[in-house]
């Protein structure tokens, strides 16, 4: 069924386009907004993705999943997005981060709900951002990050490094708001 939807739409077919469009778009705007600083950008590098997608359909060889060759297409337009909006400010290499230490600080993140992890992940500045997506999330190697990215392997340890701290921070933060809610 995928493979005659992918054939339609290489004819140009409107309505198949229309429907391979919605059969991805969902599952493609999450994975953009985990890259993006808004709701707004997210849709736009859908956009672009999903035009890139059309224009390089006939490139797909129906080896591994067309969802993943989507999703590489994806993760690539929010680099690109990330890369002009670099452009215009200075890279940030570290943050005035204090490390809590605290003794289960990895089972915090481990335990959070997705949709909080996301949320917090959101918040985070957005090269730190750029490198824990690519990282956890797209199984990329720092020396691949530093590479995408345009910056030195040193530079994508550092910001995972200072990412995760900022995550557990909030996390602790965010438990000991709750607990507090609990208590009164």
């Amino acid at each position: 069924m995928l493979e005659q939807l992918i054939q339609e739409c290489l004819a140009g077919k409107r309505k198949s386009q229309s429907a391979l469009y919605s059969l991805f778009a969902n599952k493609m705007f999450g994975i953009c907004l985990r890259y993006a600083s808004s709701r707004v950008e997210a849709e736009d590098i859908v956009q672009e993705g999903f035009i890139k997608v059309f224009e390089c359909l006939h490139q797909f060889r129906y080896q591994g999943s067309f969802e993943g060759w989507i999703r590489t297409i994806m993760v690539n337009c929010a680099l690109s997005k990330y890369r002009q909006k670099r452009s215009a400010r200075l890279m940030m290499s570290g943050a005035d981060v204090h490390c809590l230490e605290i003794a289960d600080r990895e089972s915090a993140l481990q335990h959070a709900e997705a949709k909080d992890l996301l949320n917090l992940v959101h918040q985070l500045p957005p090269v730190y951002r750029m490198v824990f997506n690519l990282y956890v999330f797209e199984g990329m190697k720092h020396k691949e990050i530093a590479i995408a990215l345009g910056i030195a392997e040193g530079t994508s340890k550092s910001n995972l490094h200072d990412a995760r701290l900022i995550l557990q921070k909030q996390l602790v933060n965010e438990s000991g708001r709750a607990l507090s809610r609990q208590v009164v």
